[in-house]
């Protein structure tokens, strides 16, 4: 009888060779031909007759001949189980085996990790691997040499040959070369915004005493979403002078072409920023490229400001917080106390955290005597068993110490909010800051003499930057539709008595700029929205009609109402009601065409400096001990990039 040997020494008949399946059905070895990838590695496979199994599990396993019950069977080589592989079962058991097989040689595992994952075949992209690797290196802030590592090649010469890493000035020019991809898109995004830009700079000193300056812009897309984007982390070489500034950061904004389109820079209390702020008002004033001739154009950072009133107030601070601080000294300068300290509040039966503070910054302080309120029945029975803990405070001294906390408290609400790396949106300016002026009125108020003297400090500083507040932040919240000008006046009344002067120059400013938008974008929008007039045959009835049309124009103007009075004189929202502000006016956009450009301009203003200020932090991270040595342009080209690819995230925080 004919034979047919197989490759593996394997002796079968004509009819075996036929019959691969049980039943003589040759389906399951055109299916195992069309599983297997006509590209693929050839494999050590079994050849029966003219027909050739391809599937990648005839590598690890050895076909056998057919039983007393007609099925197939297989044996691995490995451990030599059996499994059968009829046309009902096919391969998928087998190469189910052969992945966990715990026999297997190391080598199959390489093998079969190439081919499960596709780094063997020809559908692998190198060119999106690199980019993935760049992506990688500017989002984690690793060295350029990270490719240099020698386990990071060996693993991935490991996981299949073909990959070929990159030198570390390979790298450097891959992120340069993304940097000005991202920066061409940027530019787009930055022309395409239909609103106005505002802007937050702060300067900062890199490690290696190089001077670098932030520039950050703020704006609201297409869909009505708050963003911000990292322009510039360039060098900026000494002198910091008003001159220098206002030069350097007018020649940035002629690069991005968005000096057209400006509307307010946010800056912090440097001595320096108030002279170049008025230079370059002046220089963007002389082609006519700011609103009102840039009333509005310089804001003051507000959490720096918050932060000066604060430190002024406790310049006072009362002996109660000293003893405070000088008890949290005592119970952490040993072990031992630690120890006696926890025994005490597993007894009043309390859990938490005893904090310390720092002397300079007053938040700490803050931290320190609310977590030591907590703790006071803790602290007392401390002073009762143990005869050396002498500074814990009197009953007297912590009611003191609960008013000061609940005061501050008010302060460290604020400036959380204020200094959010979410970004809130202007908004919520005026009604927190009227709150602080009304808690300093109440301590200058307050029979107490050590409240007294912090209120009395902290009016002096916020009189000189706050006494009128600023007058677009204060037309922030009447575009907020749950307060709108009832809020604005309810306000001004509390504090300086019905029809004040302050509030009149609220009111006059908001119809002057709704005036200046009005003239800007009436021809715009009748542009985009002509009127489709028919032509009657009977054109002399309409003439005569045309006359009372006109009689109308002139003398009845004064009764018709503008978007601005029309949106004064609707309905307050709830205060309560949680809102998205921008994504309300995006609904009344057909209702207040002009009035809602208005309101995106205004709401998009930065009230704080955080934006460039979390900058640094990058910054430190990426001009860190170790490579303090890269070029200005390269780290620039490392923080704008990560910024723009991964730092927005759509994580905007919007009140």
């Amino acid at each position: 009888m004919d034979v047919t040997e197989s490759t593996e020494g394997m002796r079968l008949t004509d009819e075996e060779s036929i019959d691969v399946s049980m039943g003589g059905d040759t389906s399951a070895a055109n299916a195992e031909d069309k599983e297997s990838s006509p590209r693929s590695k050839k494999p050590r496979g079994i050849t029966i007759g003219k027909r050739k199994l391809r599937s990648s599990a005839w590598e690890t396993f050895d076909l056998l001949p057919l039983g007393e019950d007609k099925k197939r069977r297989a044996k691995c080589r490995n451990c030599e189980t059996i499994y059968v592989c009829d046309s009902r079962c096919g391969t998928g058991n087998l190469l189910n085996h052969a992945k966990n097989c715990l026999k297997k040689p190391h080598g199959d595992v390489k093998q079969l990790l190439m081919s499960s994952s596709g780094l063997c075949s020809p559908k692998f992209d190198h060119i999106r691997f690199r980019n993935l690797l760049i992506e990688a290196i500017i989002k984690h802030n690793l060295p350029f040499s990270f490719v240099e590592y020698e386990g990071v090649r060996a693993l991935f010469a490991y996981v299949s040959p073909d990959i070929k890493l990159p030198c570390r000035n390979t790298v450097k020019a891959c992120v340069l070369r993304m940097f000005k991809s991202e920066r061409q898109k940027l530019q787009s995004l930055l022309s395409s915004v239909q609103g106005r830009i505002c802007l937050t700079s702060d300067l900062w000193t890199s490690l290696c005493t190089d001077g670098y300056l932030a520039l950050t812009s703020h704006f609201v897309d297409k869909d009505w979403r708050l963003q911000k984007r990292i322009i510039n982390f360039c060098h900026m070489p000494p002198p910091h002078s008003g001159v220098a500034l206002s030069e350097k950061i007018n020649t940035l904004l002629t690069e991005w072409g968005i000096e057209k389109k400006l509307f307010s820079i946010t800056l912090d209390n440097a001595s320096a920023n108030t002279a170049f702020v008025d230079i370059l008002t002046n220089q963007l004033n002389f082609r006519s490229l700011l609103l009102m001739g840039g009333k509005f154009f310089h804001v003051r950072c507000c959490a720096h400001i918050l932060n000066l009133i604060v430190q002024d107030g406790l310049k006072e601070i009362d002996s109660s917080v000293t003893k405070i601080r000088e008890c949290v000294k005592y119970i952490k300068g040993s072990e031992a106390r630690k120890q006696k300290f926890y025994d005490c509040v597993a007894q009043v039966g309390i859990v938490g955290s005893l904090r310390q503070d720092v002397p300079t910054r007053w938040n700490s302080t803050y931290t320190m005597l609310d977590s030591a309120l907590f703790y006071h029945r803790a602290f007392i029975n401390l002073g009762l068993i143990d005869s050396n803990f002498s500074s814990c405070p009197s009953p007297q001294e912590w009611i003191k110490v609960e008013k000061i906390s609940k005061f501050l408290g008010y302060f460290y609400e604020v400036t959380c909010l204020f200094s959010e790396t979410k970004y809130p949106t202007s908004n919520l300016f005026f009604p927190k800051i009227f709150i602080i002026q009304h808690q300093i009125k109440a301590a200058i108020e307050d029979d107490d003499i050590f409240m007294n003297k912090i209120g009395t400090n902290m009016s002096m500083k916020f009189e000189k930057y706050w006494s009128e507040y600023s007058l677009i932040l204060a037309i922030a919240i009447i575009l907020d539709p749950r307060y709108k000008l009832h809020f604005v006046e309810w306000a001004y009344t509390k504090l300086h008595g019905k029809d004040s002067r302050e509030f009149k120059g609220v009111t006059d400013t908001l119809t002057s700029l709704f005036h200046v938008y009005t003239e800007t974008l009436s021809p715009l929008l009748n542009a985009s929205f002509p009127t489709n007039e028919t032509t009657s045959h009977n054109e002399g009835g309409d003439t005569i009609l045309e006359d009372f049309d006109n009689s109308y124009k002139n003398g009845s103007s004064s009764c018709k109402k503008n978007e601005l009075h029309k949106y004064l004189d609707e309905e307050r929202l709830d205060r309560k009601q949680d809102i998205d502000v921008l994504s309300w006016w995006q609904m009344e956009h057909f209702h207040y065409p002009i009035l809602s450009h208005l309101a995106r301009d205004v709401l998009t203003i930065p009230i704080s400096t955080v934006a460039s200020e979390s900058a640094f932090s990058i910054g430190g991270r990426v001009l860190d001990q170790y490579r303090s040595s890269l070029l200005p342009q390269t780290v620039q080209a490392l923080l704008c990039t990560r910024d723009w690819l991964f730092g927005n995230g759509g994580n905007i925080y919007i009140a």
